[in-house]
């Protein structure tokens, strides 16, 4: 059995172009042991390896440092017998051909333990390590071949075995040569006579060892924070991650971004572009480790001018005209002096144009009117504002029958969402039954309930349904009389005569005796003229002749029993 370490043997059969490299280290390990007597077409095993690997000691490039181990070749039953015969070293060719051509094998097969003591003879642990075992037969020695393999290519340095098996047909030494050759990396052949001995060491030899894997990409996380506030979000910034040699690898608008990185040093760098203050700090990926960059910009310093009248009525809008950095959902606000800069009465985004329409409180009293930064809520410029009661008027009939429309006169700022409303007496302000937007002109045209009673006439400021302004009025009953025949026939057109008031929506119906007022079978609408035309329903029977009023709810005016035949 033979154990080469690096490709000691391969790198024998090389051109020397090839091994101008830095010089490498191995060691043949020669199997002596009494199987090696075996014979293969008349000439003994161990007489073709010592032909075979004296010629690759003509061939071996100066550049390799080349040792000697040999196992089973000095005493019969003896797992302990095996000897470095020749330390690893330059101009060692002769010396080990001379050790080779003297083995006379006797004993056991310690194959496992001699590769450790052939690594061990190479400082495995911090050289390369490459063994080429010739075997033909099983380990004798050590139960398991392959926890030894594996235990070396865990502590060594790329330690690699190839193993060749020399006229061996056992299925268990197979296996045996086979885990051992994939427990390291390293390749397993075949060979049964001299000529494919020499193929077999001759290809492992120059067998290129396998690459180690490709690193993969670890998750990276590159974030930006002003001061210690990482959950705040930061606006227009542009990030840039470079590798050691400083090629850019990723760029990013987004203060907070992932990608995939290779392992290795990276720089990111962050700048701000609002005022162009940058940041940037050093990483390191590690494979098998998510990394992140955390980059620091101090707060941002910006400025803001506010200009805006001294005073405003309550609830006018002004013109408020502002410089200032126009950041996404930067606002200008009206607060009170003491409001927190979260706090505040009303607003309006800068985004709205400049200057701002920026609607004053409703509360009479002194303000301040804020720019407002978004990023933090940080106010960057405010000015006083005083604002003055609202001044209201109100003229309307101090009666009116229900139902009707009435021209409702005022005075006041009229702004768009006020409105004017007929509600109950004591109700809150945003409590209406009625109402008219006063955009609708002045007087507003105002349509009362169909309830009698007494009730309020307001002016409501729209911006927060408060009461301006109010004064009570009496709605009146009305009298409503039908006139129409008692008895008519059924799918007739009924001639009916009334006194209504024919407002918007009044209608004349027969419906059956207690029907609710929505309720109608034929009717027709007050508009179409006095008398009208009602048609009779197709089923006889005594029903009901009503004057219906609809202004919100409907109201029976007026009724009087009809029979139809």
């Amino acid at each position: 059995m033979i154990f080469f370490k690096p490709a000691a043997a391969a790198l024998c059969l090389l051109p020397a172009a090839l091994f101008a490299q830095d010089r490498t280290s191995a060691i043949l390990v020669m199997d002596g042991s009494g199987s090696m007597w075996g014979q293969i077409d008349g000439t003994a095993k161990i007489t073709i390896a010592q032909e075979v690997i004296g010629g690759l000691m003509t061939t071996l490039p100066d550049t390799m440092d080349l040792g000697l181990t040999v196992y089973g070749h000095r005493r019969k039953g003896d797992c302990s017998d095996i000897e470095t015969v020749v330390m690893p070293g330059a101009g060692t060719r002769g010396a080990i051909a001379t050790a080779v051509n003297s083995i006379k094998p006797k004993g056991k097969t310690p194959m496992a333990d001699a590769v450790v003591a052939a690594a061990n003879a190479m400082r495995h642990t911090e050289n390369a390590a490459t063994v080429i075992l010739v075997s033909d037969g099983i380990e004798t020695c050590v139960p398991d071949v392959c926890a030894v393999a594996r235990t070396l290519e865990e502590t060594g340095v790329d330690f690699t075995a190839h193993v060749v098996g020399f006229d061996v047909t056992d299925p268990k030494a197979l296996a045996q040569f086979q885990c051992m050759a994939d427990a390291t990396g390293g390749k397993y052949l075949s060979a049964s006579n001299a000529n494919e001995l020499g193929a077999a060491l001759t290809e492992v030899a120059v067998a290129k060892p396998t690459p180690p894997p490709e690193p993969k990409p670890q998750k990276t996380r590159v974030f930006v924070v002003i001061g210690d506030q990482e959950s705040r979000p930061v606006y227009d910034m542009a990030l840039r991650v470079t590798d050691a040699s400083g090629g850019v690898i990723a760029t990013s608008e987004h203060h907070d971004f992932a990608l995939d990185l290779l392992p290795g040093s990276y720089t990111a760098l962050a700048t701000r572009l609002k005022d162009e203050a940058t940041t940037e700090t050093a990483f390191t990926v590690t494979e098998g480790k998510p990394a992140e960059a955390k980059l620091k910009l101090p707060e941002f310093q910006a400025a803001a001018t506010l200009l805006a009248p001294a005073t405003a009525e309550a609830g006018a809008t002004v013109e408020v005209t502002w410089t200032g950095p126009d950041e996404m959902n930067d606002y200008l606000d009206t607060a009170l002096s003491s409001a927190g800069s979260d706090s505040y009465q009303t607003y309006e985004y800068t985004a709205k144009g400049n200057p701002v329409p920026l609607r004053m409180p409703t509360e009479p009293g002194d303000y301040l009117i804020r720019y407002v930064l978004s990023d933090g809520l940080k106010v960057l410029a405010s000015t006083s504002i005083t604002v003055t009661e609202r001044s209201f008027g109100l003229n309307a009939p101090d009666t009116a029958p229900v139902g009707a429309t009435i021209d409702v006169t005022w005075s006041a700022s009229g702004y768009d969402e006020d409105y004017v409303t007929l509600a109950e007496v004591g109700s809150e302000g945003g409590s209406y039954l009625t109402y008219e937007y006063v955009t609708k002109g002045n007087p507003t045209p105002l349509r009362l309930t169909l309830e009698p009673g007494t009730y309020e006439l307001r002016y409501i400021n729209g911006q927060d349904a408060s009461i301006g302004l109010s004064k009570p009025i009496t709605l009146t009953d009305i009298v409503v009389t039908l006139d129409a025949p008692d008895t008519v026939d059924a799918s007739e057109m009924v001639s009916v005569t009334h006194t209504g008031p024919a407002y918007d929506g009044d209608y004349v119906t027969l419906v059956e005796p207690g029907a609710d007022a929505m309720a109608y079978l034929g009717y027709a609408y007050t508009a179409d003229g006095n008398p009208l035309q009602v048609p009779a329903p197709e089923t006889p029977g005594t029903y009901e002749l009503r004057y219906i009023s609809i202004w919100g709810d409907a109201r029976i005016l007026a009724s009087k029993t009809v029979v139809v035949e």
